[in-house]
């Protein structure tokens, strides 16, 4: 059985599951498997490292996968969407900003418009902008976000933007989780987590071990990371992550790690370096209960496929329903 929506239609998958674009996790390697297997893969555009993308544009062949950008980062260096775009793309995902400077823009060369939002505000400046598809993020999901949750924030959006495609995110990392997102209206969901704990993701081993090992009573969603790393993002956005040794020692003394900023920004540097996860962040959700096992990206989307596919089939016999 497989699963039919207008985000199939509109971008021709045979499953209605798209990769989120992970700075740096989402290389060419992961878009292009997730493409392969029949969801759509898009390479994380990140902070705008040139050199690193246009590698992995060069790397994804002939495989159709999108760019996804975080917006406030590419409006310092908005040639990086000329770039993608040079490549004829399907579609190009804008997170964490305002996308009227680029949306005309990517519209006008043939590219869906794919905005994330976390709000209904963003919502409805996404649906002024054209936006052909809508990611409703809720604030489970692993990195940034705000601080709706997502069970209620996928309908909402979905009732204040009829027209356009909407996909959930945020806690999504079985067959379950895609079977509720459609539930909620949605037509598709967008993987984080789940696919960073897979063969093809560009993270370290000892990242995704601990992502299979962790509860989703583990993770922490603050500024801590932002900090010690020097990349305070704008508000309201904050990041989720893993819970470590480093969180246990900072969480609720950001004031005093704002002061010794410099200091604590040097060690931090040499802990990912190192990938030293004890301090270093391992950005995960809370869907990392789920998550009992590191396959290939293929089996991932084809097993969260046909467990949605029969849970929506079995629904009216397990519920009652047409008796």
């Amino acid at each position: 059985m497989l699963i039919s929506t207008r985000l199939t239609e509109q971008l021709g998958l045979k499953h209605p599951i798209m990769l989120a674009p992970m700075d740096l996790i989402a290389d060419a390697r992961l878009a292009a498997a997730v493409s392969r297997a029949g969801g759509f893969g898009l390479i994380g555009g990140g902070y705008g490292e040139e050199t690193w993308l246009t590698k992995q544009l060069d790397g994804v062949g002939d495989e159709r996968v999108g760019v996804g950008f975080i917006t406030w980062s590419l409006a310092k260096n908005p040639r990086l969407l000329d770039l993608a775009l040079e490549r004829h793309p399907p579609a190009i995902m804008l997170s964490f900003g305002d996308v009227r400077p680029f949306a005309d823009k990517i519209k006008r060369a043939g590219a869906k418009l794919i905005c994330q939002v976390q709000t209904l505000a963003h919502t409805r400046d996404a649906v002024a902008s054209g936006a052909d598809i809508l990611v409703a993020q809720g604030a489970e999901a692993g990195g940034h976000g705000v601080s709706r949750g997502a069970l209620p924030l996928v309908p909402a959006v979905v009732d204040a933007a009829p027209d356009a495609i909407v996909v959930a995110a945020g806690g999504i990392a079985d067959g379950r989780g895609l079977a509720a997102a459609l539930m909620l209206g949605a037509e598709g969901g967008l993987l984080g987590t789940r696919l960073v704990a897979c063969q093809e993701a560009a993270s370290p081993a000892d990242a995704k071990d601990r992502i299979v090992k962790a509860a989703g009573d583990e993770t922490i969603r603050g500024l801590i990371f932002d900090i010690a790393r020097e990349n305070i993002w704008p508000r309201p956005f904050t990041g989720r992550v893993l819970c470590n040794r480093f969180s246990e020692q900072w969480a609720g003394r950001e004031e005093e790690l704002l002061v010794r900023q410099k200091e604590v920004a040097a060690l931090y540097r040499e802990a990912r370096a190192k990938g030293d996860f004890d301090i270093a962040a391992v950005i995960a959700g809370e869907a990392v209960d789920l998550i009992h096992d590191i396959p290939s990206a293929g089996e991932i989307i084809e097993r969260m496929a046909r467990e949605a596919a029969e849970l929506l089939a079995a629904a009216p016999s397990r519920y009652g329903l047409g008796r």
